[in-house]
This record gives structure tokens, sequence and C-alpha cells, in this order.
């Protein structure tokens, strides 16, 4: 099927339709030479696998790389998304293209919300995982109402889909790509790298941002009403609810008895993901952007670094393997700010086990 995202391929990837029994994926594909790995690219939320375009070409000729749109976001299907079930919308739909590709088992890399799926993924279809890259990722306790050990406060008050601006959310149904204060281009611009100035194609990164299907079904999801601040709790439908506290839990990686080795990439300015997020709503509360905070006792920014860091290391204790590469001056897209840092490290996973 073309579609007008075919214009944003660069020269040498192709996109191709995949039908699967779960849903139809659009991949795009930079095949190997020869019998090399193959590196699976997932991509996070409000974005495609259009962003993976240039850390596809700067792989080595004999690495296959296959970058897959989630249901809802680039040239894929657009079906709806059961928050219940956590991201296993999407982890069962990597599985079924990967099924469908007869690809084997092969090396993951996971971006942002794209990090959780592959996490997923590790859980539930270890067959298919040679090792994981987790950049910029989610906590391994989803986004929003937790403390540093993973307990849910407030009932996960304040994530979901009612944490979404409704002024960005309209931006995307409208296909806005001016840079407005709430446009898709500006939220690249100050969420998605610390420095756009020195990034190409940024017009490639806004369509992609584009393609995200809106809806409570889709992004943002519902929410319902809550007592506790700021009045909104997780929703059962939509992106933003499969990462609430009481729909995701990644922790049992620490229990897998084959563990993969994971290589985690982050940027020391990531705006989305860090200990102080200005994508939770605690982290706002505290800074009086949204009145009412009821204080750090109640409502505490989500420590999610920390997080992610604490299950890994037990996961390292536990007989496993991973490394935490931190780059400076660097935002929420490693492969786009510090592409040669991130070739040089994913390869040392990828052709050898470091372990």
């Amino acid at each position: 099927m073309q579609t007008v995202l075919d214009g944003m391929l660069f020269d040498g990837i192709t996109a191709v339709d995949v039908a699967t029994p779960r849903y139809r994926a659009r991949i795009l594909d930079r095949p190997g030479v020869g019998s090399g790995p193959t590196v699976v690219l997932v991509h996070g939320n409000v974005s495609s696998s259009l962003f993976f375009q240039p850390l596809m070409l700067a792989l080595p000729p004999e690495v296959r790389a296959v970058a897959i749109d989630l249901r809802g976001f680039g040239g894929s299907e657009a079906k709806p998304v059961d928050a219940t079930r956590g991201l296993r919308d999407f982890s069962d739909d990597v599985a079924s293209v990967l099924d469908e590709m007869a690809t084997g088992a092969v090396h993951l890399v996971g971006w942002s919300m794209g990090a959780g799926v592959v996490l997923q993924l590790l859980l539930d279809r270890r067959d298919l995982v040679l090792s994981v890259t987790l950049e910029s990722p989610v906590s391994p306790y989803g986004f929003g109402g937790t403390a540093l050990d993973g307990t849910v406060l407030n009932g996960g008050a304040g994530s979901g889909g009612g944490g979404a601006n409704p002024d960005f959310v309209r931006a995307l149904q409208e296909q806005d790509r001016g840079d407005g204060p709430t446009s898709p281009r500006t939220v690249y611009r100050t969420a998605y790298v610390a420095h756009p100035e020195g990034i190409e194609h940024e017009d490639v990164w806004v369509e992609s941002m584009l393609t995200t299907t809106t809806g409570v079904d889709n992004y943002p999801g519902d929410a319902t009403t809550v007592d506790a601040w700021p009045g909104f709790g997780p929703g059962g439908r939509g992106v933003l609810n499969t990462m609430t506290p009481d729909h995701l839990d990644l922790t049992a990686i620490v229990d897998i008895a084959d563990k993969p080795p994971i290589l985690w990439i982050r940027g020391e300015q990531d705006a989305i993901v860090s200990d102080a997020s200005y994508f939770d709503l605690n982290t706002l509360g505290s800074a009086g952007i949204v009145p009412g905070w009821p204080g750090a006792d109640v409502a505490p920014s989500q420590p999610m670094v920390a997080q992610t860091r604490n299950v890994l290391d037990e996961y390292a204790r536990r007989a496993g393997w991973y490394r935490e590469l931190a780059l400076p001056e660097t935002g929420h897209s490693p492969h786009l700010e510090q592409q040669d840092a991130f070739v040089e490290a994913l390869l040392a996973v990828v052709r050898s086990d470091p372990r």
C-alpha cells in the first residue's frame, strides 16, 4: 500500500506491508549483506519507524535493520489498543511480524515507549530475543504515579490518557506543521532533542509524529475521574494508559532464567524520561504549572531513571548483564543526537556477548 510516507524514505530503505493475524504492519527494511545479524527497531509514542532511518543506514552492511510501525502509528493499521494488557497489544504485534517474517531471534532496540514494548516481548517471547537495547526507556513501573520502589501512589492519579495536552492532541488531529507552542514541531524541538539546530530532516520527523492516530482507542486514550489530585486517573483504552502503573510492570525481567545482555542508552538532558520529568503531572504540580499540588510527601515526581537503574542492577545481581551509557548534551533521541556513540555501543552488543 503506497502512502505519502513513502516520499519520506531515505535512499537504501524500502517500506513493506506485512500481513499478520493481528494487524497489517508497515515495516522499513535496510537489507544486510550475507547472513549477518538482524536488528529490529521499535519506536516510541507519537513517532514512527521513519525516525530510525539515519541509524539504519549507519549500521554496517552485514547488519539487516528492520523498523516496525506499531498499530496506530506510521503506515500500520490503526487498531484499538487495549490498555488493560499493558504494552502487550504492541509487543504481541511485534512478535507477530517477526513470526511472519521468520526472522528467528533478533537484536531488539526499543525507544521510549518502545523500550517497554521490547521488554514485554522479552518476558513473553524469550525465543525471539538475542539482546535488548533500551533507548530513553519508560520506567519498568510505567509512566507516572509511583515511588522509587514502584509503590503506586494515589491509585496512579495523574497518569494515563488524561495527562495529554488537549491542544497538542488537536494539533495532531489537524495535521499542524507549524511552530506554534503546542505543535508537533515545537514538541520535537523542545522535548525530543536537546539541540534541534544540529539535526537534519526535521520535516521528516514532524511527518512521523503526525502519523499518530488520535482518539480514546489510540492516542491518548481515555481517563477516569478520581478524588486524588489532579482529579483524573488511568483509563482502560488507548496508548497512554498502557503505561500506567496499574497496567504495566516489567520488573519480572529479573526472574528470567536465561538473561540476554541489555544495553541502556540515555541522554543526560532528556526532557521526557528523567527523575523530574516535565511530562510527569507531579513535577508540573511542584513547579506551580498545574495548580493544587498536594506536596512531595503525597505526589512526588517519579524517579524514572533511578527506577530503571534499580531494576537493571537487580537484573545484573541475578546473573544478567547490562551497561548504562549516559550521553551529555543529549535529549530523548540519542540515536539522532549522538549517532556514532549509539552505533558503537549497539554493535558491541550485537557482535559479541559482553558477558
